[in-house]
């Protein structure tokens, strides 16, 4: 694996690889979703984030709900997500959440939030909430979470460990060295703090965290938070390709051929991993489902 440093201000030059192209969101599929998630007033990460994947995944009928809004308080550099002032927090959402996810056929949920702020449990009783409308609605249905990082309050993440989620995703989204510039308002450490207490709370709940690549950081970067991420007791990884939503979001510095990807797979199975989803268009949620076989 070559390591190449370079600012984050540099912009790769070189136009998109053939390795990134992805289905259009097209087809009866797709319509029909979008026709489902519009109609019940509900956000999915897919479209707020702008994923590459959505034609794909919505085609196969599966989608990320993303809850509590569809507007973040952080203005993460690398983030499509729109910025500003939160929208009220709607109690009502956990339940066409779960309609949705049953009308969907769904037997893995997999539900995010925008970061909130403004709120003392980071909207951590909402993931609760949802977690357990989906379980009434869907008896069986396994649930992953992606949650921010609550500003570090234990006690918020003790309310999603609770609801008894099936994977608790928590995403480190880069090296340490970029965290100024990638997650404004984030902190390395405590993220990594977050994480070990969801393990420690819940010791058989699977954890799960994932990066972006192509901001700037080298491989022995990469390696370095692979190696954290298994000290602290975390056991599923993703790594994607990082592609920028618009000319106002950090460039891309480099396109990370799919060879990189799977040494990277390769290392982070002898680090230990319990499964490992690496390629240019690996996301959070990328056959989420597969990681619990």
């Amino acid at each position: 694996m070559k390591a190449v440093l370079v600012t984050i201000g540099e912009s790769s030059k070189s136009p998109r690889p053939h390795w990134l192209r992805a289905p259009a969101p097209v087809g009866a599929n797709y319509r029909a979703l979008k026709s489902l998630i519009d109609g019940m007033g509900l956000h999915t990460v897919c479209e707020s984030a702008a994923c590459p994947n959505i034609g794909d995944c919505w085609n196969r009928r599966t989608a990320t709900f993303m809850i509590l809004g569809n507007v973040c308080t952080r203005r993460c550099g690398f983030c499509a997500v729109q910025k500003g002032a939160p929208l009220e927090v709607d109690y009502d959402e956990p339940r066409r959440v779960a309609e949705a996810a049953a009308a969907m056929g769904l037997r893995y949920a997999v539900v995010t939030s925008v970061n909130r702020d403004d709120r003392k449990d980071g909207g951590a009783e909402l993931f609760a909430l949802t977690i357990d409308a989906i379980r009434r609605r869907i008896p069986g249905c396994r649930v992953e979470v992606l949650v921010p990082d609550f500003q570090g309050s234990r006690n918020a993440m003790e309310i999603v460990i609770d609801a008894r989620p099936d994977v608790l995703n928590h995403n480190t989204e880069t090296v340490p060295r970029l965290y100024r510039q990638v997650r404004l308002g984030a902190r390395y450490d405590r993220s990594l703090d977050m994480l070990a207490y969801a393990k420690q709370i819940s010791p058989q709940t699977p954890t799960k965290s994932g990066l972006m690549l192509g901001l700037g950081e080298t491989t022995e970067e990469v390696l370095g938070v692979m190696r954290a991420l298994r000290a602290h007791q975390v056991d599923i990884l993703t790594l994607g390709q990082y592609l920028r939503p618009s000319s106002r979001h950090l460039p891309i510095v480099r396109y990370v051929p799919p060879a990189e990807f799977d040494d990277l797979r390769r290392a982070g199975y002898q680090m230990g991993f319990g499964h490992v989803e690496a390629g240019p268009l690996v996301r959070s949620s990328y056959h989420a489902s597969e990681a619990l076989g």
